[in-house]
């Protein structure tokens, strides 16, 4: 059996990405290519999201996060490998 390379990492999206369902269409994104983590606005107009997966998976959610759902502007995509060390098993919008 072939291993997967995993991948983890921390996703900050900057722009028109809050009020937008930008949160509800990442976890549907992650959840369809099998990524597990999380999404949660932050204070500062900004989306943070945690992906951890096989790498194809991961690539792909931070590709999808580069465009949004419609109604949505990215700005800007800025991510950095993982300072959690947590394994989760599902993708939920945090608070």
């Amino acid at each position: 059996m072939l291993s997967m390379s995993k991948k983890c990492v921390s996703v900050f999206v900057t722009g028109k990405v809050q009020g937008v369902y930008f949160r509800l269409n990442l976890k549907n994104t992650a959840e369809s290519h099998n990524i597990f983590g999380w999404v949660k606005n932050l204070p500062d107009g900004r989306v943070e999201a945690l992906l951890q997966g096989d790498e194809s998976g991961v690539d792909a959610v931070v590709e999808w996060a580069h465009r949004g759902p419609a109604g949505s502007r990215v700005d800007d995509v800025r991510t950095v490998p993982c300072a959690d060390d947590s394994v989760y098993t599902d993708f939920v919008i945090t608070y």
